[in-house]
């Protein structure tokens, strides 16, 4: 009996759709899951007259795959990955593949390549996005690891990848825990992007007072401009669904606290480790954060003053301003995330290529975006920051009024906007020749002699300060 070409452990939703994408591509495929009632389930419900069989113990699952063997786990990030990894080693052969496809910290895919680099194993951790329908239609991928193992992967991996007219939304990342470095960075910007659709739609619904249908139709207005992305697409549609038990707007009807996985702190956390600011993610993070404090902001809104004032001007003027505005953020937002990339890149010895991530990002992931075509055209030119790009420079010296606008009055209304007002703040503290870092040094030496540097000449310097007071 012929060996399966790739084996696929882990059958929640993700692992099946991606056990399937593959077989669809022309591979036999393997699949174990811990409960085998799931394989069963799977086997009988979706797998008719596919070349994808159900195993039941790791011992056969491993015997069923050829060699060199191609086993992708897609099991829950930590303890999990451990686990399958110890189970998988006494039967697996040197030369085999043990490919990580969840969302785990990059430090332990490093730490799991050279556990089992020592046995003679090759290593893949990868980042896999596009939510399930991008699982079983075509995903963005992105493999680091081991290059010889990449290699092994490539065929089925570019097969079932999303496709754009630039290729397959794959490419090797690069050593170690890229990979998922990167996937770790690509949520960090999903964060920031999620967080400054939300504060639009808040400075719509609490500043200009509109209903769920009439913001679904803003937002539907901006599907097919330059703002047209997978997470623009999807909030114009979720503005047109009732809740059937009310007949309310279901988005309504949502309590407003959000959830998260992780992967945004890491990024926030790692971004502060290498001296990267990102001050739009962060405020995405400490937004999901703020949000999950529900029982003590309906104690503040008893409490704490705000403004009481009414928007007063053109609302469909206001719009355009709020178009041009959230445009901005997104544009600078980006900056961020490729900044991070660039300075992890050098600290890391990643060697990322970031007019590639860009292009990989162009389909079957979350944060797919038609911006994403002038950011991979401007990064090829690997300018200091995507904002001193051309084209991108062009846009953030138009659009910078309307972001200011949009940030005073929504300031002006009470409506919060963390990650707007950062992404202003990063865009005039990059632009400014002068920061107050000079006050901040002064203080440094003062209460710990931490000394500075001078405008005016070379060198070192510290001043006894109480003795000139």
């Amino acid at each position: 009996m012929p060996k399966q070409q790739f084996g696929l452990i882990g059958m929640a939703v993700m692992g099946q759709n991606l056990a399937l994408n593959v077989e669809s591509k022309g591979f036999s495929v393997a699949v174990y899951n811990r409960t085998g009632w799931k394989t069963e389930k799977m086997i009988q419900e979706r797998c008719g007259g596919k070349n994808l069989i159900g195993t039941y113990s790791i011992e056969e699952f491993v015997d069923s795959l050829e060699q060199p063997r191609r086993i992708m786990l897609m099991v829950q990030a930590g303890p999990a990955v451990d686990d399958f990894i110890a189970q998988l080693k006494p039967h697996i052969s040197p030369g085999d593949v043990l490919i990580d496809g969840g969302n785990s910290y990059y430090k332990d895919t490093d730490r799991r390549l050279k556990e089992v680099e020592k046995d003679g194993f090759l290593f893949i951790g990868t980042g896999v996005s596009g939510g399930e329908e991008g699982a079983l239609h075509g995903p963005s991928i992105m493999p680091g690891g081991h290059r010889e193992a990449y290699k092994l992967i490539e065929p089925v991996f570019t097969k079932i990848a999303a496709q754009t007219e630039d290729g397959a939304c794959c490419a090797y990342i690069g050593p170690g825990g890229a990979g998922h470095y990167v996937k770790m960075v690509h949520n960090g910007i999903e964060y920031g992007d999620m967080q400054l659709i939300a504060e639009t739609y808040d400075i719509m619904r609490s500043g200009l007072q509109m209903s769920a249908p009439e913001i679904g139709e803003v937002f539907a207005s901006w599907r097919q401009g330059v703002l047209s992305s997978y997470l623009i697409d999807i909030t114009a549609d979720i503005f047109n669904v009732k809740d059937p038990d009310t007949g309310n707007f279901l988005v309504d009807m949502i309590l407003d606290k959000a959830g998260q996985k992780g992967t945004g702190k890491w990024t926030s956390q790692d971004a502060l480790d290498i001296g990267a600011p990102i001050p739009t993610i962060n405020a995405a993070v400490e937004g999901r954060i703020l949000s999950a404090y529900k029982e003590e902001r309906l104690h503040a809104a008893k409490i704490l003053r705000g403004p009481k004032t009414m928007f007063k001007g053109d609302r469909a003027k206001f719009l355009e301003h709020l178009h041009d505005a959230l445009y901005a953020s997104k544009i600078i937002s980006y900056a961020q995330g490729m900044a991070l990339l660039k300075a992890a890149s050098d600290e890391y010895g990643f060697d990322l290529k970031l007019w590639e991530l860009a292009q990989i990002w162009k389909g079957g992931c979350i944060i797919r975006a038609k911006l994403l075509d002038a950011i991979m055209k401007a990064m090829k030119k690997n300018p200091t920051n995507l904002m001193l790009a051309p084209f991108f420079r062009r846009i953030l010296n138009r659009n910078q009024r309307s972001l200011r606008r949009v940030v005073q009055t929504a300031q002006k209304l009470g409506v919060p906007c963390l990650a707007m007002a950062a992404s202003l703040a990063y865009y005039d503290s990059y632009r400014k020749e002068s920061l107050p870092a000079n006050l901040t040094q002064a203080q440094r030496d003062y209460f710990g002699a931490h000394t500075y540097q001078r405008i005016d000449k070379e060198g070192t310097f510290h001043t006894e300060w109480t003795k000139l007071v």
